[in-house]
């Protein structure tokens, strides 16, 4: 299942896992929605009720598609957080792994707290 995240200036796509909270985002999109940032993650609510699954991870590689579970949010780091030790991408709880950023998630750097994006799932390719 791949997706694209995209905003007025860029746009990335994920593949996401065949999990349950991954087929459970499938099922919300298409999805827009206003970004938030914290260091080097953003995150945007995502209308999706779930449980942590048995994978469910705190420190992840840059562009690891998470969903954290107690602020029903889609969340993706491309670097340090405030909650980093180091450059690690830590996210503030345990967080669902759904997928991997295709490309570079460094793309993400030029969205801003409020900037709008549209997520939805692709097709086809080409």
């Amino acid at each position: 299942m791949r997706i694209s995240i995209r905003w007025e200036s860029g746009e990335v796509r994920a593949d996401l896992e065949d999990t349950p909270t991954a087929r459970k985002i499938i099922e919300a999109l298409p999805y827009e929605s206003r970004v938030n940032t914290w260091g080097d993650e953003v995150y945007l609510s995502l209308p999706v009720v779930t449980t942590l699954e048995e994978n469910a991870h705190d420190v992840v590689d840059p562009g690891t598609i998470c969903f954290w579970v107690e602020g029903s949010a889609l969340a993706i780091p491309f670097g340090p957080t405030p909650a980093s030790r180091g450059n690690e991408c830590r996210l503030v709880t345990k967080v669902n792994i759904v997928g991997k950023v295709v490309g570079d998630p460094a793309e993400l750097a030029s969205l801003r707290d409020g900037d709008p994006l549209r997520v939805e799932a692709v097709l086809h390719e080409g």
